[in-house]
């Protein structure tokens, strides 16, 4: 379920992103949409549905698109509001349209259930970074070399970047902040949008004139993670 959720919030954030590049096409921007606002709409109560606490994903999918096109910044909204009645509908199916059965099921809904008090343990900290590094060593040393140039280069500091970057962060402080189940859902989920983004600022890097030395260190990384993947293999697979 936790994977399911991952993939509905991946989809779901990346559907918003199109929807919003459509934004700026020449013909009627509602009703061109109307499949894009359909696939959105799909994407919404699945999130919702696998784990009650991707409600956040509702005005993360605003945020983007309102972002990404400053100059529809109307026809985005409707867009997204047409999108959330869709949702709607289909959570209010779910529970076969029984008003009683839905509501009380929205009542004993765990959302976020954030312990605020985590942001003052430090062993907190070091328990996500385990989880991340956990889930993918090589990601855990390409981070923060891309942390540090998207800092201090001004050219990788862009859409392609940011977004992931600031979607990954806002998934790993909701990991932090919502221990056990909700909270590993939502590093599972921060993974591949780091991803993308050491990827983008290692796109950036590769057309610059440290593109040799920027290869060699891509190569070298990926070949030793492909090495430790295959011996963790061998070792589940004496145990």
């Amino acid at each position: 379920m936790v994977r399911l959720a991952a993939v509905v919030w991946i989809g779901t954030i990346f559907t918003a992103i199109a929807v919003a590049h459509t934004l700026y096409a020449p013909r009627e921007v509602v009703l061109w949409n109307w499949r894009r606002i359909l696939l959105l709409g799909l994407s919404l109560p699945l999130a919702v549905g696998t784990q009650f606490s991707l409600v956040i994903t509702i005005p993360a999918a605003l945020a983007i698109m309102l972002y990404l096109a400053p100059a529809r910044r109307a026809a985005a909204f409707a867009i997204w509001v047409a999108s959330c009645a869709i949702a709607f509908v289909l959570l209010f199916a779910s529970y076969s349209f029984r008003p009683g059965v839905f509501w009380e099921g929205i009542r004993h809904a765990t959302l976020l259930g954030i312990n605020w008090r985590v942001f003052a343990r430090p062993g907190a900290y070091r328990q996500v970074l385990s989880h991340l590094g956990q889930m993918s060593p090589a990601l855990a040393l390409a981070l923060p070399v891309a942390v540090i140039t998207y800092v201090v280069w001004p050219r990788t500091r862009y859409f392609g970047n940011t977004a992931p970057l600031l979607v990954a962060g806002l998934c790993v402080l909701l990991g932090l902040a919502t221990p056990h189940y909700p909270g590993f859902g939502f590093e599972l989920i921060a993974v591949p949008f780091l991803f993308v983004f050491v990827a983008g600022v290692a796109a950036d890097l590769l057309e610059t004139p440290m593109r040799s030395l920027v290869i060699a260190f891509l190569v070298g990384l990926l070949g030793a993670y492909a090495l430790w993947c295959l011996l963790e293999l061998a070792r589940v697979a004496r145990a």
